[in-house]
């Protein structure tokens, strides 16, 4: 999920929507996860919360991999299954006076369409919940749905189904389903000695909402790349055929994205400065706001971008290059930057 201060979220997990006939039963879910009643959403944050959260959902027999990773892994008779869910909330995800209709459901589309993506797999069927206020013109919705569509097209992929219902600001809630032609590809997998490797933009989309933050509108390519993203969907495979170990997409910023891949696999991770793309747009944008051209690389999100682990650099697809390496956790899994950990926050987050 997109934020217009931030980046998009990591998914709780999966969301059921009535596509999947998996039998199997279910646990009883255990209701009393050990937070305090007083608690609120700022006091866990957001990935607290999300812990909170997937403590109550048992999980059935037909669940390979659950909440915690880019997408769920069912099965459904012999076939294994991806799923992923996730929400866009008018000016806290988008803004209708940055974006038009058609951007917003381009963006909806390709974070979800990218989770899939950072599997390993191909996104075959979605569904869109919509909910919008009364007086929204029917041409926004429209646009939004050709936008939609013709994102999905470029993975193949088709509008299933979905509800449209009255709300005070338009909400986007997707349900994207997949699967991969090998065994999906897990955050858990990375180990000492890999190199990282990263494919499609970054940064890119960081800088464009730094521009339109101060109500600009050039570098015109990284605002277009805020408000239509360009995951890189033929990498995922690719990176799987390739043997990656670890992957996912990075949607709330390098940095951060990573550390959720260093503590699934247990490793440390560091990055190596001279190796990051910083383009001559995010250089002029960081100049005209006096910051660092590197940090927009480092913690911004919304590209959906592709991080993957792979033994060597010589098992590295064409698509993605070597831009650091994976170590063994001295204590706590951390991600540096060449040996030093990062000053300040490493991405978004929402609460």
């Amino acid at each position: 999920m997109t934020g217009v201060t931030g980046q998009p979220t990591p998914q709780v997990g999966a969301a059921g929507n009535g596509l999947l006939c998996c039998d199997g039963p279910m646990a009883p879910a255990d209701p009393t996860p050990s937070v305090p009643r007083d608690a609120t959403l700022a006091d866990l944050g957001e990935f607290g919360v999300i812990e909170a959260l997937t403590a109550i959902f048992e999980q059935g027999d037909h669940v390979d991999v659950g909440p915690g990773d880019d997408a769920a892994v069912l099965w459904c008779d012999d076939d294994q299954v991806l799923v992923s869910s996730d929400l866009m909330v008018q000016d806290r995800h988008f803004r209708r006076d940055w974006s038009e209709a058609a951007d917003v459901g381009h963006r909806a589309a390709a974070q979800n369409l990218s989770d899939i993506n950072a599997m390993g797999g191909r996104a075959h069927s979605l569904t869109v919940g919509l909910a919008v206020p009364a007086d929204l013109p029917v041409a926004w919705v429209l646009d939004f749905a050709r936008g939609f569509a013709e994102e999905c097209a470029l993975v193949g992929a088709s509008v299933v189904g979905g509800d449209l219902t009255r709300a005070d600001a338009i909400v986007v809630a997707v349900t994207v389903i997949g699967r991969c032609r090998l065994d999906p590809v897990l955050r858990s997998g990375a180990e000492p000695g890999e190199v990282v490797a990263i494919a499609g933009r970054q940064g890119w989309a960081a800088g464009g909402l730094a521009v339109l933050s101060r109500g600009f509108r050039s570098p015109r390519a990284l605002v277009e790349a805020h408000r239509r993203p360009q995951p890189p969907y033929d990498a995922g495979p690719a990176a799987a055929d390739a043997g990656a170990t670890a992957m996912l997409d990075v949607s709330d910023g390098l940095l951060g994205d990573l550390a959720h891949l260093a503590r699934a696999s247990g490793v440390s991770i560091d990055l190596e400065r001279a190796a990051l793309d910083v383009p001559e747009a995010l250089q002029a944008v960081a100049a005209a706001t006096g910051s660092d051209p590197t940090e927009l690389v480092l913690t911004g999100g919304d590209d959906h971008s592709l991080v993957a682990t792979f033994g060597s650099a010589d098992e590295v697809p064409a698509a993605f290059r070597v831009i650091g390496r994976v170590l063994a956790a001295d204590g706590d899994p951390r991600v540096t930057v060449d040996g030093v950990a990062h000053e300040g926050a490493g991405g978004w987050t929402h609460f």
